[in-house]
């Protein structure tokens, strides 16, 4: 199964947003894995799990960390995006689902 990391601040708000997220993707019958982990801990994700991550969210109050993780990132041919400031702070999962599909397509 493909992953979709948020990496954010450790902050509850990521969370609520990963359970709308894995709701709509049920909704929809799609298979991903959807968690929330501290930002400072993707680096290690990524090198245990490279493999299975199909994108990564940025929480937006981490977003001055894009381009260090971006290096990341590329170097595992993984997208990677800040998630969009609305849909992150009105808990919207559908939306921030399209996101991450977006993304991988």
């Amino acid at each position: 199964m493909k992953r979709i990391i948020l990496a954010c601040a450790a902050g509850m708000s990521t969370s609520m947003v990963v359970t709308r997220m894995e709701k709509e993707a049920a909704a929809r019958g799609l298979s991903y894995q959807i968690y929330a982990i501290p930002e400072q801990e993707l680096r290690e994700e990524l090198q245990n799990y490279a493999g299975e991550v199909a994108v990564v969210l940025l929480g937006p109050q981490v977003r001055f960390k894009l381009e260090e993780n971006r290096k990341l990132t590329d170097s595992h041919r993984i997208p990677i995006a800040v998630i969009d400031t609305l849909a992150y702070g009105t808990l919207n999962g559908a939306k921030v689902l399209d996101q991450a599909l977006a993304l991988i397509n």
